[in-house]
């Protein structure tokens, strides 16, 4: 017993004082001085304001080595006019001609290239921030970050620039971020977080100005130093309006062209300085990516994710604490049947954040089509800050249309911290939902809740979480992948670095990982999952491998069909896959990933695999290929599934970009074809071009049927 004491006080004294120095980097704080004219965005960093302004330099290994200092010089610094903030990099580096930068795009595949990433917390409330990242073709990023990100929007496109000139001795960036494109408070001395990172990745080096340790992120806000010096500035205009003009032909089947002209558009309305009103008329989404066409092996509907840009701007405002027990708020649900297009006559969304209390609502009306009917689709999701880096919210959804009306209200609790024995991250929390119908029958037994903690830390991750979804819990407007059940899920994973190996930056063990599902009804054992991780790892070049061993059970009270003629009758049914997975260093010219699994599946057998290549021909013109196959064998009979996808994308410079997408697999047999354009002319506006074709392969001659050609 007292052996065990003496072993339970060293492991405290060890978590407590283990890296406790990886905290702040001094300086801790960037003053920002005004200049009275603009600069002009070319990257040569030639003003004489860039030699006046202070820099930092003081940047420290998160990875491979933390806390040593960066190996190539980095610098920034902060100029700002009455209307923008202007940011100065200077990423020296002694091996100019070895840097990495294939992608020039909007929105690029950043964690493949060399960049420098800013976060800026307008609030500074050490929770949330606005995500800025670029590269050494000028390419963009961006992103909204939400409690400590544990909620990041990468759909979100701000309004920026930037200007990016590499010579011998590095690469050397101008960033203008407009302060209409940021929110913040009406004190005319502004104090904000800010804190940058820098990645190099040929040496797979990453480097934090801030928050270094390798238990928090850029995103862990709270780490963040302190920008000072921003005084006398304004937001966004009181009014603005973004109306759009869409042009389409489309044709169906045999069915003559039909020409389709639309208009419509957004005006965004400031209430105050932190609160925007946005109401849009004939919202079109033609312009955006088709959805993956997918096979489904499993009882269970398929997820598709949010692609529209109404929807995406602020959708992390109406997230709620259900976790993986499902959504109440699934945004797929207006203007979307059966991933067919609804019209959407128009609506209204407030979104802002105001003394620590955020708001989101949202109305939408749809019209009328087939057999759908008018329907009004509502949110409203309240959340205070408390406790830190903690939060209480509440939220309530409603459907309705002229026959029938369902509602949901829920509320839910999260508490972090990032100095769980000294500076460890630990989460935990709770959330219960409500729904009510028309239907008297359905408003018993119909909650869904969770409770949930949390330790995600770089060394030693935990998770445990326990749901239930009751038999009448329907978010009409949420998205359920099943209901009527209880589940626990638990993870224990350990990443130990082994300093004994030097070509191996992290190991993964996972000793632990089990999903319990059983009936809330009957308390019967529904479907089991468990995982073994005995040996993962990613090497310092940046190559990843794993091999795991599951072991499934699931009791069908009904049958369900797989396939053509090939239904899983009822019964109970245990058996184990092994499965190994792999990829390549994504910084490469042609990197490689994927997966293969054996095992069994029901009653019979499956092997899977799927493959992803990529190839960077420049930094204009890159490709990508995957393709997934399945091949089942039952007693009654065998079947392979396939399906693929490819892209050929090319960006003539960061502000035009073209793409082409397509997909096939063996069960809808027709190849979706998607071709885009996208041509920004100034910052801030967006012209678009696209064609979406459908190519009917049933028949030895292929068909052309479904066609549509949009200009936006």
């Amino acid at each position: 017993m007292k052996q065990f004491r003496f072993s339970l006080t060293l492991f405290i004294f060890l978590a407590v004082s283990f890296n406790l120095y990886a905290q702040t980097s001094y300086p801790n704080k960037i003053k920002a001085f005004k200049i009275n004219s603009s600069i002009q965005l070319d990257g040569e960093l030639s003003e004489p304001c860039w030699q006046e302004a202070v820099k930092i330099s003081n940047f420290s290994q998160r990875e491979l080595q933390e806390g040593e200092p960066v190996t190539e010089r980095t610098e920034a610094a902060i100029v700002f006019t009455k209307e923008s903030l202007f940011i100065g990099l200077w990423c020296y580096d002694l091996e100019a001609d070895k840097l990495v930068a294939k992608e020039m795009a909007r929105d690029f595949a950043y964690w493949r290239d060399d960049n420098f990433e800013i976060i800026i917390d307008t609030y500074h409330d050490k929770r949330n921030g606005y995500l800025f990242i670029t590269n050494p073709n000028g390419a963009r990023r961006d992103a909204l970050v939400t409690d400590e990100g544990r909620g990041v929007n990468e759909d979100w496109n701000g309004v920026w620039d930037v200007a990016v000139q590499v010579t011998e001795k590095g690469w050397f960036a101008e960033i203008e971020i407009p302060f209409s494109t940021l929110k913040f408070s009406d004190q005319r001395q502004q104090i904000w977080g800010i804190n940058f990172e820098r990645n190099i990745r040929r040496k797979n080096e990453q480097v934090l100005w801030q928050g270094w340790s390798r238990d928090y992120e850029l995103e862990m806000v709270s780490h963040a130093g302190t920008l000072v010096g921003i005084e006398g500035i304004s937001g966004s205009h009181l009014l603005e309006v973004k109306p759009y003009v869409a042009g389409s032909i489309q044709k169906i089947n045999d069915d003559p062209f039909d020409r389709v002209a639309r208009i419509g558009g957004d005006i965004n309305y400031l209430i105050t300085s932190n609160i925007k009103l946005n109401l849009t008329l004939h919202p079109d989404f033609a312009q955006i990516e088709s959805d993956r066409a997918q096979i489904n092996l499993t009882r269970f509907s398929l997820y598709y994710p949010e692609k529209r840009e109404f929807f995406l701007e602020g959708k992390n405002a109406f997230e709620f604490g259900l976790g993986s027990a499902g959504e109440v708020f699934y945004s797929r649900r207006i203007g979307i049947k059966e991933r067919e297009e609804i019209p959407i006559i128009g609506g209204v969304r407030l979104l802002g954040k105001e003394s620590g209390t955020e708001v989101g609502a949202l109305a939408m009306q749809t019209a009328a089509k087939g057999s759908e009917k008018s329907t009004n689709y509502s949110v409203l999701r309240v959340k205070k800050d408390i406790l830190g880096q903690s939060n209480i919210g509440l939220i309530a959804t409603s459907k309705k249309s002229a026959d029938t009306s369902n509602y949901v209200y829920g509320a839910d609790f999260n508490y972090a911290s990032s100095k769980f024995f000294g500076d460890k991250n630990i989460r935990f929390g709770s959330a219960v939902a409500i729904s009510q119908s028309e239907q008297k029958s359905l408003n018993n037994k119909n909650l869904g809740y969770r409770i949930y903690l949390s330790m995600p830390n770089d060394f030693f991750e935990y998770d445990l979480s326990y749901y239930v979804v009751q038999n009448n819990f329907n978010p009409e407007i949420g998205y359920l992948r099943r209901k009527n059940y209880k589940h626990l899920y638990t993870e224990l994973q350990f990443n130990p670095r082994p300093s004994f190996i030097p070509w191996i930056r992290q190991m993964e063990i996972k000793p632990l990982d089990i999903d319990y599902y059983w009936s809330d009804d009957t308390n019967k054992l529904e479907s089991f999952f468990a995982e073994f991780r005995p040996l993962g790892f990613g090497t310092k070049s940046g190559e990843w491998l794993e091999y795991n061993i599951m072991r499934f059970y699931d009791r069908l009270d009904e049958p369900f069909e797989i396939h053509d003629n090939v239904s899983i009758p009822v019964g109970d049914y245990w058996y184990t896959r092994h499965e190994i997975q792999f990829s390549t260093f994504s910084g490469r010219k042609f990197s490689v990933g994927g997966d293969a699994s054996i095992g069994g599946y029901y009653t019979g057998d499956r092997i899977q695999s799927d493959i992803f290549l990529r190839f960077n021909v420049n930094k204009h013109m890159n490709l990508s290929f995957d393709y997934e196959w399945n091949k089942l064998k039952f007693e009654s009979r065998s079947f392979e599934t396939h399906e693929t996808g490819g892209m050929i994308g090319y960006a003539f410079n960061p502000k035009l970009y073209s793409s082409v997408y397509g997909q096939w697999n063996n069960e809808d047999k027709e190849i979706l074809l998607n071709i885009r354009v996208n041509w920004i002319p100034k910052v801030g506006s967006d012209f678009y071009f696209a064609v979406n074709q459908i190519i009917d392969t049933k028949q030895a001659n292929w068909k052309f049927t479904d066609t549509v050609v949009l200009s936006k």
